[in-house]
Parts: C-alpha cells; structure tokens; sequence
C-alpha cells in the first residue's frame, strides 16, 4: 500500500478505473516507464508519482535486477540472531549456570570483552529462551 496516494499528481491515476494510487508497486512501475517513454528527468517523474528521487533510483535498480517482482516491499533489517554465532552462543552457554537467573547484561558484557562482539541482553535472553524450549 502506498502510505501517501494523496501526493500522486499523475492525472492517469486521478480519475480511478485501472490506475490505483495506493497500489506502491503500480506507482512505481508506472513512475519508472513515465520516465523511459516519456523522456522526463528523473526527478519530474518521481515528483509526478509522489515519490522521491533516491525512491526512483531505488525502484530502477530493483526492477533492473527483479523485474516487478523487485518493486514489492521487503521486510527491512537482519533476519536472524546474525550476532549470535556458535562462537558467541558457545561463550554464554559456558558461563551460564543452568539452575540459576540468566544474567542477560552480565552475558553481554563478557561477550564483548572476550569476543568484541556488541550483543544486545534482549537478544541473549531470547536465544537462550528458544534452546531451552528444544
């Protein structure tokens, strides 16, 4: 969904029917040929489109190396406890006393001095949380 439909000012998508503004990927595409059939600059199109110009630039490389399927959102940011290696798990795992609270923030301190890697005690505590249901 686009989060701003209101700033699309081309008037194809003003009129309703086929052309819908809160259709993101639609935008874009539409943003993107605008641009390479009309001749327009860049910054023109994505202005037309209610999208910036790192946005243009964003969506041509996508689609160059995806095609459409390149103009769908993703998820952003890391996909898994990427932090977290056999190493670093290795260091809580020897250090962690079974019985005991998990000390998530003492864990992480001495993951940084022995291994300098910043873990966050949240992430440690919900790693250690999913081994323990295994």
């Amino acid at each position: 969904m686009n989060a701003q439909p209101q700033r699309v000012r081309a008037v194809w998508f003003q009129t309703g029917g086929f052309f819908d503004a809160n259709d993101l990927v639609q935008v874009k595409y539409e943003m993107l040929r605008h641009a390479r059939e009309e001749g327009v600059t860049k910054a023109e199109a994505a202005s037309l489109f209610g999208l910036s110009r790192p946005t243009f630039y964003q969506a041509e490389a996508a689609f160059e190396r995806d095609g459409v399927a390149g103009l769908l959102p993703r998820p952003r940011g890391p996909k898994a406890a990427h932090k977290l290696t056999p190493e670093v798990m290795g260091v809580i795992e020897s250090h962690h006393h079974g019985g005991g609270p998990l000390q998530a923030r003492e864990m992480a301190r001495l993951v940084h001095t022995q291994l300098g890697v910043t873990v966050h005690p949240r992430s440690i505590e919900r790693a250690m949380a999913r081994k323990k249901k295994r």
